[in-house]
């Protein structure tokens, strides 16, 4: 894993370097690195908002399904199948912009909490040994070279006891000690980890504190936002007690695990919150209902030319549910016979009523008349 975040690392390390060269702060390095992370991310973002937003306009036709054909599974999944077919939407869309996201955030992850390395270009070993003194400095409590936050660590640990570094090569304790130097903001060391008690409340204890307290307001601001916005787009949800806790648990988590470890960590998290909710929010007032059923309608045609030009293809959601069909198909086949698995007097009955309103649907089709599918 920690292979992983070095590899993806490398090109946003470039950038975060001729960021800091520019500006020469490493905590407004963050802020601007934040920035133009969440902009390169910005049209997966909204592919990911654009495919919920189109997901909610079938929520009602998806219901209907479900009253309609609830007792046969196959069927309803069959029924299902076809309706994002004609409205061109693969209810499995969200999942590849998530999980590209959350590959490249490995990356971001990795230039933040290593400066060391993608900032100063400090060798490996030297930055092992590095981290070996840091550990033993603060008594061996498993901080090593694998652990992400290892060089914010580190950079503490020389803040406090210089002259255990003084003996690495490559002028370690120096170059680090003048970048420590910079990684201030107003007058605050965020290499330093922030204190619930100080002995004393200076400025810099003050603004240390105030850190994690703030990430924490953040996220849970982003939180409620966020359960309010799925309630009132789609009231069929159900929030209950577990999910409102959880609303609160993790804001609070984060704030005990910003006390934890150098406040860079903490003052990374408030700005990449606060962007994040900042982006939401401009997505969901740009995907108002018209706006939606517009972008709907485009895509839909987008979808029927293309099934016209590829009459022989089928989509990823298609040959997933093909095989679903044929293994279900294939259990029918060798449990027909057994006793236990015949259906039940209502089942046949649910069956039956389900293949006459399908045989009547399909008449009215054929003659042009209308047809209610409520229509017991």
């Amino acid at each position: 894993m920690n292979s992983l975040y070095d590899i993806i690392g490398i090109p946003f390390g470039y950038l975060m370097k001729l960021i800091y060269n520019i500006c020469g702060n490493y905590a407004v390095s963050i802020i601007i690195f934040t920035i133009v992370t969440k902009l390169i991310f910005l049209p997966v973002n909204y592919n990911m908002q654009k495919n919920s937003a189109r997901q909610r306009l079938l929520n009602p036709k998806l219901e209907k399904l479900k009253k309609s054909y609830g007792s046969n599974p196959q069927r309803l999944q069959e029924e299902q199948q076809k309706l994002y077919q004609q409205e061109g939407i693969n209810p499995m869309g969200s999942c590849l912009p998530m999980f590209v996201q959350m590959f490249l955030l490995f990356g971001v992850l990795d230039v933040v909490y290593k400066p060391i390395t993608h900032i100063l270009h400090i060798s490996k070993g030297v930055r092992e040994a590095a981290v070996n003194i840091a550990s033993d400095l603060i008594g061996g409590k498993g901080v090593s070279i694998s652990n992400l936050r290892c060089e914010l660590i580190t950079m503490e640990q020389l803040d406090n006891n210089p002259s255990a570094f003084k003996d690495l090569a490559e002028n370690f304790m120096t170059v680090v000690s003048d970048f420590n130097n910079k990684f201030t903001v107003f007058g605050a060391n965020l290499g330093k980890t922030p204190e619930l008690h100080p002995e004393t409340w200076t400025r810099e204890a003050v603004i240390l504190f105030l850190i994690p307290i703030i990430s924490g307001v953040v996220q849970l601001v982003s939180s409620i936002y966020s359960q309010w916005y799925q309630k009132k787009t789609n009231p069929t949800i159900q929030g209950g007690g577990c999910m409102t806790g959880m609303m609160i648990f993790m804001p609070l988590w984060s704030v005990w695990l910003a006390f934890t470890f150098p406040a860079g960590i903490g003052f990374y998290w408030i700005w990449s919150s606060l962007i994040s909710f900042i982006i939401t929010l401009a997505l969901n007032h740009y995907f108002t209902d018209e706006r939606v059923k517009a972008i709907n309608e485009k895509e839909k045609e987008k979808a029927r030319v293309y099934a016209e030009k590829h009459p022989g293809k089928k989509s990823f959601m298609q040959k997933m549910m093909d095989a679903a069909n044929e293994q279900q198909a294939a259990a029918g086949g060798t449990a027909q016979g057994g006793e236990k698995n015949k259906l039940s007097r209502s089942e046949q009955n649910r069956q039956n009523s389900d293949k006459i309103r399908e045989a009547r649907r399909r008449m009215a089709e054929k003659y042009g008349d209308s047809f209610d599918d409520d229509d017991q």
